[in-house]
């Protein structure tokens, strides 16, 4: 057992099959031939701890019992062994080996000698049957011969009566003969003269039918010929093989297209370019002529008429190829269009003629010479510039007066197309536009131009027009949308509140959003159009998703400008409220007269907009911006209005109400507003309720105060409390006091968190209108698109560090729940902050003694 390790794993494994030792996926840590033995890990497992130390004297017991069990086993497999290996026994064994072979060795030689005499006796049988079998081999090869030499005589007689008929069987039975029995016979003298009589005949009647055919092809009125014979003929043609039938047709359609050659060279004038229509109508009556008397000879598996159609489209291409060069800068766009489209309304017609795609006429006659499938409309697609070109500058015209912001104003205008635009103005049955007849009119010439170039060419030409397409998408989107956003300037120097929002511009920007929705939308369609009518190579490569981004852009940035007027209007009212003097008010009234201004500044702009915007989740979205523009600015105010006093925070929160209220119902009717929308919007008031109502409660008793404070804000923070008393005007005296108690009470509070919400309210926000040119006020989060949820509240950007999950409370007619504005995170540690503590005792210090 000590020299286990030691031994070979293969050793291993064959003891382990010769002592039958089973493999199971737990193996006994005590077996000594287990590559897993490890005796730290076995002593582990005996003694887990101290107290299985008192187990050690059973445990040797067993270990020494095992052993004992396994030195028997080890003897056993000793003696086993040394019997096995018993020099005698070995020997025996090895005589009994040597002995077997020895047999083995005379069976072999037995063998051999026995099939030696039984092939003396067959000999001569075998000789005989050799003998009989070759006779008969010659016997039937002679009379095979016979009949090859009587069919190639009777073959000779019928080439010289012009039997057709007759001659393609004996032709056939000749060549079958010939392929089947004497190909491989051809050194025998006799057979190999037969066989270059055959292909001498072969010749011979190549050259008769060469004659024929000639002769019916030109028609000698003394010596006409009979379509009769020709028709014969044809079935010698097959019998000689495809090549000879290729022959035939190519020297019929070579003499067919020698008048058009000379009827039709480049430099005549039948073969200019503004004659391509008599190219046309010439092979039509060819064709005519030919299905009713030529082509009723050939056999219709041939099909003639398909050779005479690949000929004609080979020639005509490379005709056309040369004079589409030569034009060159001359070539005009109605002349290629107008060629172009004869050639494909002429391959057209010949597709349907045959029921078969005109490529695959072409392909079913592939002519090695020739460009394989290649139809005459392929001559014009290297000269398809000239077209894109001037799509271009029709685009360039079209959309030259509506750029760099040159809007249409908003008049009466259908959606679809200017072509109604007159007889709906005549009717007096138009509507108030909703998108900008310009974006009509470029997707309406777009739908043309893509099916025109579509009639003409599938492959680079309209994948060059698509790019063609996407330029002035990007024209249209940057130029004449975004543009026209940005090009009215910020209405910064209005005064009054009849004048503050642009009625205008409103417009405008509606109508610019649902043009930039509208051309997103017909934009992807577009791409879908496309990519069904182009080749297969090239749908890979089509994509209108770089524009529709753009599109996108631009009403993001509609929306940012209809916030900014929002804002604007808005700003009036919470000026007003900014500069009221809050610890002045000695009772509560109704809602103050500034709430009024805002609902009335903010109606109308919402109300203005809403049948506006067609897309309701553009409204859903700019309801979330301006619900946060207006709390942001709320919250701002309100802070800037300090001190409040008791019945000045009592006053707001009326006021809180009359805004809530109006927000609630912004939105309008069912479906316009979000679930996350109202979610926020009870969020960030409820929060705002719970600052209003911490400064509406009494200081005296400071404990009830700041247990107050400590139920519905939640936080053990001495800078938020700080800022409660700061907002409230609690003198410096007083607030030393408080601050004092404060720390004593939350000390205790060990469930308190560190931070709330207001923990980033700025205490000194910017002053009312637009900082720096931004649209939305802070806090407020910036339009993103696709739109979806509203933001996540005034105080989405009021969670500091350490704020997390949202806080919940009741809503706006109720108190604030106990947990309102606490987090779900971490609890706080008893002056976790040092710092802290040490500016409240520098404060303290430094407060002047009460007088």
């Amino acid at each position: 057992m000590n020299n286990a390790d030691e031994l070979p794993h293969d050793v291993i494994l064959s003891i382990q099959r010769v002592l039958d030792i089973k493999q199971t996926e737990e193996i006994d840590r005590l077996d000594g031939l287990s590559e897993k033995f490890n005796a730290v890990e076995i002593l582990n497992d005996f003694f887990p701890d101290e107290a299985s130390l008192a187990h050690l004297d059973d445990v040797s017991a067993r270990l020494a019992e095992t052993h004992e069990e396994l030195q028997k086993e080890v003897d056993v497999l000793q003696a086993e062994l040394k019997h096995n290996q018993d020099p005698e026994r070995m020997s025996t064994i090895q005589e009994m080996i040597s002995d077997l072979l020895g047999q083995m060795s005379r069976i072999r030689e037995k063998a051999t000698e026995s099939e030696a005499v039984v092939r003396n006796i067959t000999k001569d049988i075998q000789v005989l049957d050799l003998a009989k079998k070759n006779l008969i081999a010659s016997m039937i090869m002679m009379k095979r011969l016979q009949m090859l030499v009587n069919a190639l005589t009777q073959l000779e007689d019928l080439m010289k009566e012009k039997k057709y008929s007759e001659v393609a069987q004996s032709l056939a039975a000749v060549k079958q003969i010939s392929d089947t029995s004497f190909k491989t016979y051809t050194s025998v003298p006799r057979i190999n003269k037969v066989w270059k009589r055959i292909h001498e005949i072969q010749g011979q009647l190549r050259t008769q039918l060469d004659a024929d055919f000639d002769a019916f092809y030109l028609q000698d009125s003394s010596k006409p010929v009979k379509p009769a014979l020709i028709a014969e003929a044809c079935l010698v043609v097959d019998v000689l093989g495809p090549a000879v039938r290729t022959h035939v047709i190519e020297r019929f359609v070579a003499l067919e297209f020698k008048e058009y050659r000379r009827i039709f060279r480049t430099s005549d004038e039948a073969g200019q370019l503004d004659n391509i229509s008599r190219r046309f109508a010439w092979f039509r009556r060819l064709l005519q002529t030919h299905e009713l008397e030529q082509g009723r000879v050939f056999p219709a598996e041939w099909r003639v008429s398909w050779h005479l159609l690949a000929k004609f489209a080979e020639i005509t291409r490379d005709n056309l190829t040369s004079l589409l060069t030569q034009a060159g800068s001359n070539l005009t766009v109605k002349a290629l269009l107008d060629n172009l489209a004869m050639t494909t309304e002429f391959e057209q017609a010949m597709a349907k003629k045959w029921a078969t795609p005109f490529k695959d006429i072409l392909k079913a006659t592939d002519n090695p010479q020739s460009e394989p499938g290649k139809p005459i409309s392929a001559a014009f697609e290297p000269h398809m510039g000239i077209f894109v070109d001037a799509q271009d500058k029709v685009l360039a015209d079209m959309l030259a007066p509506h750029r760099k912001g040159k809007i249409q104003t908003p008049s009466k205008a259908p959606r679809v197309s200017t072509e109604g635009a007159a007889a709906a103005e005549e009717d007096g049955t138009a509507e108030p536009m909703t998108v900008l007849p310009s974006s009509t009119d470029l997707f309406y010439f777009y739908g043309q131009s893509l099916e025109q170039c579509a009639k003409l060419s599938t492959g680079q030409p309209l994948f060059d027009l698509c790019t063609l397409h996407k330029k002035w998408l990007r024209i249209y989107a940057e130029e004449v949308l975004t543009a026209g956003i940005k090009s009215r300037p910020p209405v910064v120097s209005r005064k009054s509140t009849e004048t503050r929002v642009d009625l205008d511009l409103l417009k405008q920007i509606c109508l610019l959003i649902n043009t930039a929705d509208y051309c997103h939308t017909t934009a992807l369609e577009l791409e879908e159009k496309v990519k069904e009518k182009i080749n297969p190579e090239f749908k890979e490569k089509v994509t209108f998703q770089n524009e529709c981004d753009l599109f996108v852009s631009a009403i993001s940035t509609g929306i940012n400008v209809i916030l900014r007027e929002f804002e604007s209007g808005c700003d009036p009212a919470f000026i007003a409220l900014a500069r009221t003097s809050w610890s002045t008010v000695n009772q509560v009234s109704g809602p103050s007269p500034y709430t009024g201004d805002l609902v009335k500044a903010a109606e109308q702009v919402i109300e203005l907009i809403k049948p506006l915007i067609e897309q309701k989740k553009y409204l859903r979205n700019l309801f979330d911006k301006a619900s946060s523009i207006i709390l942001v600015k709320f919250t701002n105010s309100l802070v800037r209005s300090r001190p409040l006093k008791e019945i000045g925070a009592e006053q707001l929160l009326i006021d809180l109400q009359t805004i809530k209220a109006y927000l609630v119902k912004m939105p309008g009717g069912e479906g316009s507003a979000s679930t996350s929308y109202t979610r926020s919007l009870n969020k960030t008031t409820t929060r705002l309720e719970a600052l209003l109502k911490v400064i509406v409660t009494p200081e005296d008793p400071p404990e009830g105060f700041i247990l107050n404070y400590t139920l519905l804000i939640g936080d053990a923070s001495f800078s938020n409390f700080q800022k409660i008393l700061d907002l409230k005007g609690t003198p410096k005296t007083v607030q030393n006091n408080l601050l004092d108690s404060f720390l004593t009470i939350t000390s205790t509070k060990t469930d308190l968190e560190s931070t709330s919400f207001l923990s980033s309210l700025d205490m000194d926000p910017p002053a009312a209108g637009h900082a720096g040119g931004s649209l939305i006020s802070p806090g407020a989060s910036r339009v993103s698109l696709p739109l979806g949820g509203a933001a996540d509240g005034i105080f989405s950007g009021l969670t500091g560090p350490g704020a997390s999950g949202p806080t919940t409370g009741s809503d706006s007619g109720g108190g604030v729940g106990v947990a309102a504005g606490r987090a779900e995170s971490h609890k706080r540690e008893v002056f976790s902050d040092f710092r802290r503590f040490v500016s409240f005792g520098l404060r303290k210090d430094s407060a002047p003694p009460p007088g």
